[in-house]
């Protein structure tokens, strides 16, 4: 987009004009920006040049493992993986490739006559989005600067360049556009002194190359994000754990709490959720082992979703949601606004409130666990089980006969009714039975492969009884064992035959192999099939018989 013969005289007159403070000054930006190191002239400083270095390997020294583009706030982004010799985890690379050094000399110049011209004092980003300050008090002082630097750039470019510098003035800076990375899971500020740090879908932990001036500007990002969310970081509460409006998880802790420095922990929210489709497309799930929890998911089976950190639970939860029928009423409890149900459905989603400052105002999953009792759901989802309360007034509710879906921390099926029925939920183990199914959720931490691990039921002596189990040498499902319980339950409250229920397991398998082959994978395409298929099941096989696109 901006070639550099383009402003040849301009950047030229610029550059050589620029006073050596403003020149000390732009080169300590560089490196908050994540942008490789401007090369001044007369700055010989040997610790700049080993930064160019690292940021800058040579080709011997690095194995390329993939690069994408793109866009954040109207700025092309390029981002290149890469594992380098001598570093121990891959490196994630940020540049602006659209971007020559003289103008980036350029733009740090109009940023600094842009502070000293437009006073806006603590600004959040988070905020001007909403609110269209920015576009009120800083947009005529940049089209002005950018106008006077840059008198031939085209329009595109000039929109370009008023991103760029909106971005470097105000909010998270660099932080944001890691924020608009849709493969990123995670974002982690340890101090000041190290590279930010991100999760990556696909490969991983891996460090940037981002690195913040000082603890100073991760605090002020800290508090900035607070100040959004109704909440204060100091040194007498050093700690503060957020959700932000859009649903990202926020984790801040000051010093001396973290021995290292402050330290900032960013939690993505998914931008779109994961459905059924996704998870058989990504080899999480077969299409036999999806077939049954949809059995179950149809005929109002209570089921929990298990396992450890970030192996997926909530997505498997999103994902079971996806076999709700379309006449029924739908209650979620969470703490961060998650679940993401089709737009059709009879839903009323709820979030839970941390107190305030003084400690009042905080409503709690339990509370919105008991009110929501009150509500006359059909099937009640949570996000987490933690406490013996929540537990007790969940069980409570699946025996008054609602059907509840919810997740709990624990790493195959035998463990999970041992978390339920040990201290701190410590339910009657008696009560176990109520839960027809659990579904456990595996990640390998070698190569971050999410799948589901077991697929089990409960007997009534409240023993796990492990009907699919995924070998992880092979990577695939194996059914392990036949039904004792789930099949007998639905045959008893449903009057079907064992080969009716057969029967109904193999039709959808079908409709499942045809919704992937067809691509369906938003929330509110595969809630349609599945409203289709609740309501004029014939319609639909005929469509699934015929190979078409429903609606074709």
């Amino acid at each position: 987009m901006l070639k550099k013969n383009s402003f040849k005289k301009t950047e030229e007159k610029a550059a050589v004009n620029l006073p050596s403070s403003v020149k000390q000054e732009m080169s300590n930006q560089v490196r908050v920006t994540a942008l490789p190191p401007i090369s001044l002239k007369g700055d010989k400083k040997p610790q700049e040049k080993q930064q160019l270095s690292d940021l800058a390997p040579r080709k011997e020294d690095i194995k390329l493992l993939t690069t994408y583009n793109f866009i954040s706030d109207n700025i092309p982004i390029t981002i290149r993986i890469y594992k380098k010799k001598g570093e121990f985890v891959p490196i994630y690379e940020v540049s602006i490739s659209s971007i020559s050094k003289n103008t980036e000399i350029i733009l740090e110049k109009i940023r600094e006559e842009l502070t000293t011209q437009v006073s806006l004092g603590m600004v959040d980003i988070m905020t001007t989005k909403d609110t269209g300050i920015i576009e009120q008090r800083f947009m005529e002082a940049i089209t002005t600067l950018v106008n006077k630097h840059f008198p031939d750039a085209d329009e595109k470019t000039t929109n370009f360049l008023k991103s760029y510098l909106v971005q470097r003035s105000l909010g998270l800076g660099s932080i944001e556009v890691l924020m608009d990375d849709i493969d990123l899971e995670e974002i982690a500020i340890n101090n000041a002194s190290d590279p930010v740090w991100v999760y990556h879908k696909k490969v991983g932990w891996l460090k940037t190359n981002i690195m913040l001036k000082s603890e100073d500007q991760i605090r002020h990002y800290a508090t900035m994000i607070g100040r959004r969310v109704g909440r204060q970081l100091t040194i007498l509460d050093p700690l503060m754990d957020a959700h932000l409006k859009g649903g990202d998880r926020v984790n801040a802790t000051l010093e001396p709490i973290s021995v290292g420095g402050n330290t900032i922990t960013l939690r993505k929210f998914a931008a779109k959720p994961w459905t059924i489709t996704d998870f058989i497309k990504d080899s999480t799930i077969s299409t036999e082992a999806a077939a049954l929890i949809w059995l179950g998911v149809q005929y109002e089976l209570s089921t929990l979703i298990s396992g450890g950190t970030a192996t997926g639970k909530t997505s498997m939860l999103n994902v079971v949601a996806n076999f709700f029928p379309p006449n029924q009423r739908v209650i979620s409890i969470e703490d961060t606004r998650e679940i993401q149900l089709p737009k059709f459905l009879h839903w009323v989603p709820m979030t839970t409130r941390l107190p305030n400052p003084e400690g009042r105002g905080e409503v709690s999953m339990l509370d919105l666990l008991v009110n929501s009792l009150r509500m006359r759901p059909d099937r009640i989802i949570v996000g987490e089980i933690r406490r013996k309360r929540e537990a007790e007034v969940l069980f409570e509710a699946i025996h008054t006969g609602h059907s509840v879906y919810a997740t709990v921390h624990a790493n195959d099926a035998s463990e999970t009714i041992t978390r339920l029925t040990n201290p701190p939920i410590d339910i009657p183990k008696t009560l176990i039975p109520a839960i027809s199914m659990i579904v456990v959720q595996y990640r390998n931490r070698r190569t971050g492969v999410r799948k589901t691990f077991q697929i089990a039921e409960i007997l009534p002596n409240s023993e796990p009884n492990v009907l699919i189990q995924l070998d992880i040498r092979s990577g695939a499902l194996k059914k392990v064992a036949n039904s004792k319980s789930l099949l007998s339950t639905i045959e008893l409250f449903t009057g079907f035959t064992r080969n009716e229920l057969f029967n109904s397991l193999k039709e959808k398998e079908t409709i499942l192999k045809w919704i992937v082959k067809n691509n369906i994978n938003t929330v509110d395409g595969v809630g349609r099939i599945m409203a289709e298929y609740y309501t004029n099941s014939d319609n639909l096989m005929e469509y699934v018989r015929k190979n078409k696109p429903l609606g074709d």
